[in-house]
């Protein structure tokens, strides 16, 4: 017979996830809050932002820390995953959310733009992994969940590094999978499409090219909300046989 599940299911848990101080990343860091998980919110700049997530959760009962670290920099990763060690004792869950997703024409897209970009998505991705590979192991049920993209899939017009970048992330995932199933660690990747969020117009366009092309089959975009539900199921004993796996979140907008 299965066994009711906790009203908490991630009680006692410990959960980083990287760019956490607003949209997706802030709802997955409050979800995973909210169902018990002790949350190291990161972002690498702006405090102030990081403050206020962290202040949410704590206002909410949940339990967070705030740790800036530029996760493209192994010193920025491996600080990020200390700060989890050394605050809460261990480590169970690491979300890979931090990207940037700007537009550029290929004509005129510079080699720096393409590193900025693929810099964070996979390179921080690949940093965070290994700084936290020995305590998510440790943890005998550590999750890793990655978030890519609509367009990793669909591709998209004047996004080839946010594309490309996106796309590897889904390899990696598959690649991790395998490389850590024996010591019981999960890897997925959620890949959002279609959401609702504040754009920083430094980082991401107001209206990007490929949502003038796809639409929901639902009606609606998304919320971050939507995306912090599937996350926290990958992350909670609901989880533990999904490992390797894409999971489109986008309301029919994008069917594989």
């Amino acid at each position: 017979m299965h066994e009711p599940t906790s009203p908490r299911p991630l009680h006692g848990k410990v959960a980083i996830v990287t760019g956490s101080a607003r949209n997706i990343g802030r709802s997955i860091a409050c979800r995973l809050a909210a169902e018990g998980a002790s949350v190291v919110v990161n972002g690498r700049s702006r405090p102030e932002q990081v403050d206020a997530t962290v202040a949410f959760i704590r206002e909410h009962g949940g339990t967070a820390v705030g740790c800036l670290a530029d996760i493209t920099e192994e010193d920025g990763a491996n600080r990020l995953i200390a700060c989890a060690i050394e605050t809460f004792g261990r480590l169970d869950i690491l979300v890979n959310n931090a990207a940037v997703r700007q537009e550029a024409d290929l004509a005129t897209m510079s080699l720096a733009d393409w590193r900025r970009i693929t810099g964070v998505v996979l390179d921080g991705a690949f940093l965070c992994v290994r700084a936290a590979r020995e305590h998510l192991i440790a943890s005998g049920a550590g999750a890793i969940v990655n978030i890519g993209g609509m367009t990793g899939s669909s591709g998209a017009k004047a996004r080839v590094h946010v594309v490309t970048a996106k796309a590897g992330l889904v390899g990696m995932t598959k690649a991790l999978a395998w490389d850590l199933a024996e010591a019981n660690v999960t890897v997925n990747l959620v890949s959002p499409g279609m959401i609702e969020t504040e754009r920083d117009l430094s980082t991401a366009p107001a209206k990007p090219k490929h949502h003038a092309v796809h639409h929901p089959l639902l009606g609606r975009r998304g919320t971050p909300e939507d995306i912090a539900g599937v996350v926290q199921m990958l992350c909670g004993p609901d989880g533990r046989f999904v490992t390797g796996q894409v999971i489109h979140v986008n309301g029919g907008a994008y069917l594989p």
